[in-house]
């Protein structure tokens, strides 16, 4: 059964604009106004920004021959650190529904190109972190 939301409702989309708006501006208070995924969203963001260390240990760990993450668009960071979050902390969602979700997602923030690297990164993290 797929989902489907307009961009503003969709929770990935709203994760990463929050996790943006506070990764690149600490001062920002998120908010997290009614939605039928509140808690989900809620803990996505949290968790993404609470474990950030441990996420870029799993980026340099398992990515560093693949990218560099300073050198990346931001937004390009953001859903990369979201999506590796919910690989980590979300084993009842599958892999595939993680990676599936944040592409959609990501056509709303990056170009089709970017898409098909993010795509190459993720299905590669997923496997070392979900064996």
């Amino acid at each position: 059964m797929s989902l489907h939301f307009s961009k503003k409702n969709n929770p990935r989309i709203i994760i990463i604009q929050k996790l943006y708006s506070k990764f690149y501006n600490n001062e920002v208070d998120i908010s997290f106004p009614k939605h039928r995924f509140k808690k989900f969203i809620k803990d996505v963001v949290n968790g993404t920004l609470e474990r950030d260390d441990v996420i870029l240990d799993e980026i340099s760990n398992h990515l560093k021959e693949d990218l560099n993450l300073s050198k990346l668009d931001k937004v390009f960071q953001v859903i990369i650190k979201s999506a590796i979050f919910e690989l980590m902390y979300k084993p009842k969602t599958s892999s595939k529904i993680i990676i599936k979700e944040y592409l959609n997602a990501s056509n709303f923030f990056i170009d089709q190109s970017q898409t098909k690297y993010l795509n190459a990164l993720l299905d590669k993290i997923s496997k070392k972190l979900r064996n």
